[in-house]
């Protein structure tokens, strides 16, 4: 079920499932109908709760003026209409706190309209309704996480404050996480393990899952690989089970991870695990080639006979506070003993040749690609690095030729959403591909890395893609908006490397997983990447796309001159496209800047929606 369709009179409504959350959707059906048009109300409905409507960040100046529910506050969409043609809801903040009802829920969706320009009363009769699952997200025998990755949000603002801190200064290793680490602007006190249960999200709840289930169960064991490794209640599941002798570990030494003289929380880690281990051998260093860059959890049942994969976790998510609670990252679970089976295979030849780049290279697990059979998960391909030159190719080409492929999709209905951490640098086919795809007319394209090599903002209505970059300088909010944190310190937002194809056509993929998707990485780093041929998987993947790109994209749009950036990206972002003005590019963002239909009639029109818009209803 990639999405659910409902239409009303000239409203057409789509509701899409991601991973607890929900795209929606809308559109009319013609010029005429959007005459007048003030944007959106939108209700939601948990099921056997109480209904309520979403809030906007912005409302009118003058509230007094429109049609206003006194129940309401001005912000809420009924009084204060949506104005876009999409909307992300994730379930929480402001109606159900931190930990929000997940199961069914009904939204409705209703237009309304201006009449000599003050808002009209809400007409049920124009409304349209969907029931949909917004819950963790699983299917035949795989789940998914993803981590929230906003500390530049309005909502981690609201909720933790302008100076929040991710850990204590000068911390230790481990440190208690139930410790308070500041007051927000309420007065309302948080600790870390608050902040890390908002900021993980997802992820981190299903990660921390399976070694609870470790724990509990003394007939399991676990292999890990781990690149960085320092996230404290994490470090201290992984030593009880050291303690227990139930746990392996192949964590990276490369010089980011390791110094003998002055060492690193991997090196603590380290002395703190082959004490619990006691004289155990359940940890080896190395790092293939460069890195050994792999995230990965292998769950086994110890038989009476044999030890038998059962599951296994990977993705982009490193082990650590940043990779849980400041980037964009995400994970993915097998419940298949088939594709648990490859990963325990992949750890097995890297432990017993001691991570060595010369040994795995000549191994089966790098020179083939591999495919699920079993019927309960979805079709996947696997492939496991390092590999020589012709396997990086191998690995990679895949990617570019399916971009290649939307272009000749019919009726210009090819689709590339994105989010890759790296752009600009290192050699990369894939990367090649991605930095000229928005010019690209004939394909729907929705990207964000992290270092795009340049910005680039594109007006309403035009039909190229877009490209933002997940690391705004120096953004300066307009009232009413909160101003957000500046991550400078942090080396990476988008940390993810995922690429979605055909999102809503006949044939979707999604590549993702470790892996930088460069040719240099692929040669040099243990890392693993898989594509999955599933349209649930897709929809999934998208949404985070469309979610990023959307809130950075509104970020970058109201950055403040950045004395930093190199002249060849000031450049980028001036010749790249048409400059969009301020009105426009506060439409694209989702800003309330009218309340006349002259106004409307000009930016906010259907005939306008943005390629990605189209594409949602294609």
């Amino acid at each position: 079920m990639a999405k659910v369709v409902a239409t009303k009179g000239s409203l057409t409504l789509v509701a899409y499932r991601g991973d607890a959350k929900t795209l929606l959707a809308f559109n009319l059906a013609g010029k005429a109908d959007a005459k007048n048009l003030a944007g959106f109300t939108i209700q939601a409905q948990p099921q056997g709760r109480d209904a309520y409507y979403i809030y906007n960040e912005l409302q009118f100046k003058t509230p007094a003026d429109h049609a206003q529910d006194p129940k309401e506050p001005a912000r809420s969409s009924i009084n204060a209409p949506i104005h876009k043609f999409r909307w992300l809801h994730v379930p929480g903040v402001n109606h159900q706190g931190l930990t929000p009802f997940l199961g069914p829920y009904t939204y409705t969706v209703t237009p309304r309209y201006f009449d000599d320009g003050a808002l009209l009363p809400l007409d049920p009769s124009l409304s349209a309704s969907v029931k949909v699952e917004v819950n963790h997200f699983a299917k035949a025998g795989l789940e998914l996480g993803f981590t929230r990755g906003y500390t530049q949000s309005q909502a981690f603002v609201n909720h933790f404050g302008l100076k929040a801190k991710i850990q204590p200064a000068g911390h230790e290793l481990l440190f208690d996480t139930s410790e308070v680490s500041g007051t927000n602007a309420r007065g309302e006190t948080f600790t870390y393990a608050d902040e890390y249960q908002w900021l993980g999200f997802t992820a981190r709840e299903k990660m921390f899952a399976i070694l609870d289930e470790v724990l509990a169960d003394k007939a399991l064991t676990l292999d890990v690989f781990a690149y960085d490794l320092n996230e404290p209640d994490l470090i201290q599941r992984l030593l009880k089970l050291a303690r227990q002798g139930r746990i392996r570990i192949i964590l990276d030494n490369a010089d980011l991870h390791h110094d003998k003289d002055k060492p690193k929380p991997e090196d603590e880690f380290t002395e703190l695990f082959e004490k619990a281990a006691g004289r155990r051998e359940l940890i080896k260093r190395g790092h293939f080639g460069r890195y050994a860059h792999d995230k990965v959890f292998v769950v086994s049942r110890v038989g009476a006979r044999k030890t038998s994969p059962v599951k296994v976790m990977t993705g982009s998510t490193n082990f650590s506070v940043t990779g849980l609670y400041v980037n964009s990252n995400h994970i993915v679970i097998y419940n298949d003993a088939q594709v648990a089976g490859l990963y325990a295979g992949v750890f097995a030849e890297a432990w017993d040749t001691d991570v060595k780049k010369a040994a795995f290279i000549k191994s089966d697990w790098s020179q083939q690609t591999f495919s699920t059979t079993s019927k309960t998960t979805p079709a996947t391909d696997f492939t496991f690095a390092p590999h020589d030159e012709d396997g990086a190719a191998r690995a990679l080409d895949p990617i570019v030729d399916r971009i290649a492929k939307e272009a000749k999709v019919r009726k210009g209905k090819g689709s590339v959403l994105f989010a890759v951490m790296e752009m600009a640098n290192g050699n990369s086919p894939v990367y090649e591909a991605l930095k000229t795809l928005h010019k690209n007319t004939n394909i729907f394209s929705f990207g964000i890395s992290d270092n795009p090599d340049g910005i680039y903002l594109y007006p309403l209505g035009e039909t190229t893609g877009v490209l933002v970059t997940g690391k705004p300088a120096n953004t300066q909010l307009p009232p009413p908006f909160n101003q957000v944190p500046n991550i400078g310190g942090v080396k990476h937002q988008i940390h993810h490397k995922f690429v979605v194809c055909g999102f809503n056509g006949d044939d979707p993929v999604v590549f993702c997983g470790s892996s930088n998707l460069a040719t240099g990485g692929e040669m040099n780093n243990g890392d693993n990447l898989l594509a999955i041929r599933d349209g649930d998987v897709a929809t999934v993947f998208a949404i985070e796309a469309l979610a990023l790109v959307d809130h950075f994209n509104f970020l970058d749009s109201v950055a403040r001159n950045d004395k930093s950036k190199t002249a060849k990206q000031k450049t980028k972002a001036k010749s790249a496209a048409p400059k969009a003005s301020k009105a426009q590019a506060a439409v694209d963002a989702g800003w309330f800047l009218g309340t006349t239909d002259a106004w409307v009639a000009k930016y906010f029109d259907p005939k306008d929606l943005h390629a990605v818009d189209r594409m949602l209803f294609g």
